[in-house]
Parts: C-alpha cells; sequence; structure tokens
C-alpha cells in the first residue's frame, strides 16, 4: 500500500489499523527547539476519542500517546518524530460473524478487489481509528506555527446535521469555548438542542445520520500557496477529502457561486491601516490558490456513518445473496468527532506552507 505520507515541508507518515496494536505517525520538517510535552496532546486528542459523549461511539479509548523520537529534555530536536497511540479497547469479536461478507457503504469490496484480502476488524485501515495520528500531527502543526511566530487560530463546529441548520453570521468570531458548550459542538444553541434530539432519535431507530462541518482559519498572512498544481485550496481540499466519510468540499461561497453573478460574487478590495482587505469573503480566504490574508472558510459534506444495526441486503465475498446487520459500538452521527480531526488536517497544510513560504524567502 502506498499513499501514507502526506505534505512536502511539513511531512507526516502514518501506519496503523482499527484492530491493530496501535496507530503510528512520524513527522518529517519539524524545527528543533520547540517545546512538546504528552500533555500538549490531550485537548485535542480528549476532543476526538470515542466514548465522550451518548451521541458518540461508546467505545473507550484513553488516546494516550508515546514519543519514540524526536525529542530531548522536552523539546524538538529536527529529527522525525515518532508518536504512537496504542489500541486499548477493540473488540475484534464483533466482526466475526461478517468478515465474510461486503458491508454496504464501507470499503470492504474495494479491498478485496485491490489487494486480494483485508483487515475486516472494524475496517483496518480504511477505518476512521487512524484519524487519531492525524489529531496527534495536528498538536504538532499548531507548535510549528506558534514557533514561526504566526497567530494562527484553527476553529471548526457543526455547521447542520440532516436538515437543521446552524445560524452563524460571523464565523471568523466563533470562539473554541462557543463550539464545547455543547455535545454536538455547535455554537449555535438553539440549533444545537435540535441536533442533538435528532442524533438521538436516529439512534433509537438503529441508524445514522449525516451533515457539515465548517472550518475557519484566522491570522494567515497573504501570500501561502502556489498558483498551479500546489494551490492552498488544493492542498486544503485533498486534506480534507483524505479524511474517512468527506463526500464533498467548499471554500467561501462554495456551490452559491453558481447561482451568482460577478457583481454578486466579487469581493471588494479596500485599505485598512496597512493592510489591504475585502469587504466580503465570497473567496473564502484564497485567491488565485493563495491566501489572501481574510479568514479561510472551509465547509465539509460528511456522510452518515455505514455501519448500522438495521438489516441490509448484501453480498457475501463470493458473490451470494446475504444480509447483514453490523455489530459494535458506531457513531450515529460522525460530525462532533470530525471537527478536531478537520482543524487538525487544516493545521497541517499551513504548516506546510508556512515552511515552504519561509523556504521560498530563505528566512
Amino acid at each position: 500500500m502506498s499513499g501514507n505520507s502526506f505534505g512536502q515541508s511539513f511531512r507526516i507518515t502514518t501506519a496503523g489499523e482499527s484492530h491493530g496494536p496501535a496507530n503510528l505517525v512520524i513527522i518529517d520538517g519539524v524545527p528543533a527547539g520547540i517545546p512538546l510535552a504528552l500533555d500538549d496532546f490531550k485537548p485535542d486528542l480528549d476532543r476526538r476519542r470515542p466514548g465522550q459523549s451518548r451521541i458518540t461511539t461508546q467505545r473507550k479509548e484513553p488516546d494516550t500517546p508515546q514519543i519514540l523520537a524526536g525529542i530531548f529534555d522536552g523539546k524538538t530536536t529536527g529529527t522525525a518524530l515518532a508518536i504512537m497511540i496504542a489500541n486499548r479497547d477493540s473488540r475484534s469479536s464483533d466482526y466475526l460473524a461478517i468478515r465474510d461478507v461486503y458491508r454496504p457503504g464501507h470499503a470492504d469490496y474495494t479491498f478485496d478487489a485491490k489487494y486480494g484480502r483485508r483487515d475486516y476488524r472494524g475496517g483496518g485501515r480504511s477505518s476512521a481509528r487512524e484519524t487519531v495520528t492525524r489529531v496527534v500531527a495536528g498538536t504538532v502543526a499548531r507548535k510549528v506555527l506558534a514557533h514561526l511566530g504566526f497567530r494562527v487560530q484553527i476553529n471548526g463546529f457543526v455547521k447542520q446535521v440532516g436538515d437543521i441548520v446552524a445560524k452563524i453570521n460571523h464565523p471568523e468570531k466563533v470562539s473554541r469555548a462557543d463550539v464545547e458548550a455543547n455535545i454536538v459542538r455547535c455554537p449555535d444553541p438553539q440549533a444545537a438542542k435540535k441536533m442533538i434530539d435528532l442524533i438521538d432519535k436516529v439512534r433509537s431507530q438503529r441508524d445514522s445520520i449525516g451533515g457539515i462541518a465548517e472550518i475557519v482559519a484566522t491570522g494567515i498572512p497573504v501570500g501561502w500557496g502556489e498558483p498551479v498544481f500546489d494551490k492552498l485550496k488544493a492542498d486544503l481540499g485533498k486534506a480534507m477529502f483524505s479524511l474517512p466519510a468527506v463526500t464533498g468540499v467548499e471554500f467561501g461561497s462554495g456551490f452559491k457561486a453558481a447561482q451568482l453573478r460577478g457583481t454578486e460574487h466579487n469581493d471588494l478590495f479596500y485599505k485598512k491601516g496597512n493592510k489591504i482587505l475585502t469587504h466580503t469573503n465570497h473567496h473564502g480566504g484564497i485567491l488565485g490558490g493563495i491566501s489572501s490574508g481574510m479568514p479561510i472558510i472551509i465547509r465539509c459534506a460528511v456522510k452518515p456513518t455505514s455501519s448500522i444495526a438495521q438489516e441490509q441486503t448484501t453480498v457475501t465475498t463470493g458473490g451470494e445473496k446475504a444480509t447483514i446487520s453490523t455489530k459494535g459500538r458506531h457513531d450515529p452521527c460522525l460530525l462532533p468527532r470530525f471537527i478536531p480531526i478537520a482543524e487538525a488536517m487544516t493545521a497541517v497544510v499551513l504548516a506546510d506552507h508556512a515552511l515552504r513560504q519561509r523556504a521560498q524567502q530563505n528566512k
């Protein structure tokens, strides 16, 4: 299997499966001298970990990282960081009954077709369990950005669950406290209550529900990104699409731009002090693949969890008709735990482009 690495100047390589002994990330490109301790990883790992509320999977994982390389006397050495997170609460027996059956919505069939074999325990490498390494890498990426002198803030929140849409007039003003005020991670309290009720309802029906996450990054200076293949938007888009369950990504006005005229969609420039800004932000903080200095706005459509307890029709690995009801512990809605993962991948891309920009400017 190839494709386990991401990034250029800040590069991550991950390994591990849902029900294997551990997941591992190796991070290249981290400057020397950055203070890094195990407690730095805890806040975002706790936000991603299973079992954190009644509307998430009840798998219990402490998600305690172990730093294997790249640290000496509490600071990065400039060599590759290696960080491992053990799997403590996997129940592989939950999957014995379906090891020869293709689960609808999963990668079971495509893995078999590509490799001729697969790890049927929770999806193996294609499981969202591997995203624990993304969150670890995101913590390091934030540290790198701060070390380079940038005051980048990355906040994600749940914008929509099913047909319930939050009213967020100024997404760039949403704080971490606003997001963490409820278990669904939606900063609109009225919408959050409805979202939680809907998730509880679909769980009781042994079903799942999808939605939309919005990620906002502020404090990015003008000039990050390249104008052709390495557009900042392209790398962020790839980062989001690399996450499990993402079916769509948009920036700024996104698909609504198709309904607008140029006079409506163009963001008009003005000068404030020594900065050039725009009155609106339909472009989502990126123009021509390069950051404009305005907040970067990303939205991800996240599908309903594929593992549901309702009986569905499928086929076996031999092509015979079968029925399946997926056992195990699964999220009825992926959105609340998706937020810290998407924030982390945003941080990874921004750290990569910050280092690349510094190298281009010989600083």
